[in-house]
């Protein structure tokens, strides 16, 4: 029994350093050089392009939903999701509006009515561009996994702690982009986006934002 315990302890304590060398907390330095380089990259980027899977996990569901289309932001607020499969739905972020257009039913919703809509729209935005250090809005900390860098923001405003209890951004390490955004809700569930085959800085006219 005793020789039992024993190998159970040494097999926890192998996958607690995994886990931990998975996942490091950054040093002030290594924070500082981190946000410098995202810094610098977001302010170069004047439009993005990039293909998009969404994972929902819903808590009382076995399988995470899949959706999966495009995302096109042009500074400096233009963005557009573009929903492909399993359905067509767009939304579209523009001039203080959000427009959604479900298979051709069309509607809008005024982003000034509401401040939470805009403090959301503030995320979305800046979690593409990935310029969103505000140490005012949220509580930051900062990781460092093998070829990826972290940023995890939990929300100080109470109303929007309601809907979103924690954002993570998943930085690929060598471009200082963002290839992956979490969004926590209060309860257990999240939403999970993983960008890929990122294009920057291609033309792209306003027109496409017409939905």
């Amino acid at each position: 029994m005793k020789t039992k315990i024993y190998i159970l302890l040494i097999v926890l304590n192998i996958c607690n350093s995994y886990l931990f060398a998975q996942e490091q907390k950054m040093t002030a330095a290594e924070i500082a050089s981190f946000k410098e380089g995202v810094n610098v990259v977001s302010k170069k980027i004047k439009t993005l392009s990039t293909d998009f899977v969404q994972y929902k996990h819903l808590d009382f569901l076995s399988k995470d939903i899949e959706t999966s289309g495009k995302m096109i932001f042009k500074e400096p607020n233009l963005l557009q999701w573009q929903y492909k499969k399993p359905y067509n739905y767009s939304i579209v972020f523009k001039n203080g509006k959000i427009l959604i257009n479900d298979e051709g039913k069309k509607s809008a919703v005024d982003i000034g009515n509401s401040k939470i809509f805009g403090r959301i729209n503030k995320l979305i935005v800046g979690s593409v561009s990935g310029n969103m250090f505000d140490d005012k809005e949220f509580t930051i900390t900062y990781f460092k996994a093998k070829g990826q860098n972290i940023a995890k923001f939990i929300p100080k405003d109470a109303t929007l702690k309601k809907y979103i209890k924690q954002i993570e951004l998943t930085f690929d390490k060598d471009e200082a982009t963002v290839e992956q955004v979490k969004l926590l809700e209060s309860s257990e569930d999240y939403t999970r986006i993983v960008l890929k085959n990122k294009v920057i800085n291609a033309k792209i006219d306003d027109s496409v934002f017409t939905n």
